[in-house]
C-alpha cells in the first residue's frame, strides 16, 4: 500500500517591506480518501530467483554476459474490483550499471564494482485478468494524470512510472478495474564484463526488489 507523506513549509515574513494589504496566513486543505478495497501482490517461487552457481569462466572479459531467461508468476488479488497500477522500487538503489528507471541493482562486489543489473517484463498477450480473455497494456509518467494508448506491446516496469492493464483497446483512460490479475512476467540478468569485476572472491548476485500496487 502506498504511504502518502506529505511536507509542510513555514515562512516568517518579517519586516516594512510587505504591503500592508497582505495576509498574515493562509489555509492549507489535506485530502485524500481511504477504500474498503485492498489487493495483495504474491510472487512464485517464494519471491526468489536463484541463479545457482556461476564460473567465472562463464562470463565475457570484456562485454557484459546475459544470463538465462527467467519466469515469474505475479498476482494481483483484491477483495472487490478496484483500478490499481504497478510499481518497482530497487533496494539496491544505485548499484545497477545503467541509470535507468526499468533496471535494477545486483548488488556491489568486494572492491564496490557494480556487478550487474535486470529487469521484468510484463506481457499482456501473457497477463489474465478477471473473466477477459484479452488486455492492453498501458503505462503512466505522470503519476496518473496521462496514459499511453494501450496495446499489446509488452512493456518493463520501472520504479517512476506505473503500469497497468485494461480491457478496452487504444484507450488512453488507464487501467480498468480489476479483482485478481495473474501475469507471467520475464526476468532478464546482466552480470558486468569481469575485468570490471573484483572475483578473487565468491561474489553474491543480491539484487532485491519490491513491487507495489498504487491505487488509483
Amino acid at each position: 500500500m502506498k504511504t502518502p507523506g506529505i511536507t509542510l513549509l513555514s515562512l516568517l515574513l518579517l519586516g516594512s517591506a510587505l504591503p500592508a494589504q497582505a495576509a498574515s496566513r493562509v489555509d492549507l486543505a489535506v485530502k485524500g480518501r481511504i477504500t474498503p478495497t485492498a489487493c495483495t501482490p504474491q510472487l512464485s517461487n517464494g519471491a526468489l530467483i536463484d541463479y545457482g552457481k556461476i564460473s567465472h569462466q562463464d562470463l565475457n572479459t570484456d562485454k557484459n554476459t546475459r544470463l538465462p531467461v527467467k519466469l515469474l508468476q505475479v498476482s494481483i488479488t483484491c477483495n472487490a474490483s478496484n483500478r490499481f497500477a504497478l510499481r518497482m522500487h530497487d533496494n539496491r538503489d544505485g548499484s545497477a550499471m545503467v541509470n535507468s528507471e526499468i533496471y535494477y541493482g545486483l548488488g556491489l562486489d568486494s572492491s564496490g564494482n557494480r556487478i550487474g543489473l535486470y529487469a521484468m517484463t510484463f506481457d499482456p498477450r501473457q497477463t489474465l485478468v478477471d473473466s477477459t480473455t484479452q488486455v492492453y497494456g498501458t503505462e503512466s509518467t505522470t503519476g496518473g494524470v496521462a496514459w499511453r494508448t494501450a496495446n499489446l506491446n509488452p512493456i518493463n516496469i520501472g520504479a517512476n512510472s506505473y503500469l497497468g492493464f485494461t480491457d478496452i483497446a487504444g484507450s488512453t483512460a488507464g487501467p480498468s478495474a480489476i479483482q485478481e490479475l495473474i501475469s507471467t512476467v520475464k526476468v532478464e540478468a546482466v552480470i558486468n564484463a569481469t575485468q570490471n569485476l573484483d572475483l578473487s572472491s565468491d561474489t553474491r548476485l543480491d539484487g532485491l526488489a519490491t513491487l507495489e500496487v498504487v491505487y488509483l
